[in-house]
């Protein structure tokens, strides 16, 4: 029988939702029955055996939603093994190097006992809304960040865990 794994994010722009919909696909082609949700849409994560939290990064924070999930749902989480991932730089740093968790993800980190946390590339686009969005694209510093091969490489290690991990009872 297949783990069931929660990839609960947050975003504003959409590309936090695709990041969280491609690992949860990855999580799925290796073999676990994985589901990708809004956390304003998350409501039963007791019958998830894992859960993967991720969160964009807007001024150096996860978003509200993000945080307030992992502390609402601490208890529950704390029986479960825990990912993070964060998406936002707006360059090529997070293919480049291991960026720590912001402090609002290292608190949520703790709150759930998350396993591990991965940054990964943003993505802004003309699309964009709000006033910060657009100072930045007029200031050139938008386009697509993400590096997929990172992020199904990191995906494919969190399901060989959730694989080994003990059944509940």
């Amino acid at each position: 029988m297949p783990r069931h794994v929660l990839v609960a994010y947050g975003t504003r722009s959409g590309s936090t939702a695709e990041i969280a919909r491609f690992v949860a696909r990855t999580l799925r082609d290796e073999g676990l029955d994985a589901d990708a949700l809004p956390v304003s849409e998350t409501t039963d994560i007791g019958r998830y055996d894992a859960v993967v939290i991720g969160g964009a990064l807007y001024t150096g924070r996860w978003p509200r939603e993000v945080r307030h999930f992992a502390w609402r749902n601490r208890k529950t989480l704390r029986e479960r093994a825990v990912w993070a991932f964060s998406s936002g730089p707006l360059d090529t740093s997070a293919s480049e190097r291991d960026i720590p968790p912001v402090p609002s993800a290292r608190r949520a980190m703790r709150w759930t006992r998350a396993r591990d946390h991965a940054t990964f590339g943003g993505r802004l686009d003309a699309k964009a809304q709000g006033h910060m969005a657009k100072l930045m694209l007029d200031d050139d510093r938008g386009g697509d960040f993400r590096d997929l091969d990172d992020i199904a490489e990191w995906a494919t290690g969190v399901a060989a865990e959730v694989r080994e991990l003990p059944e509940r009872l």
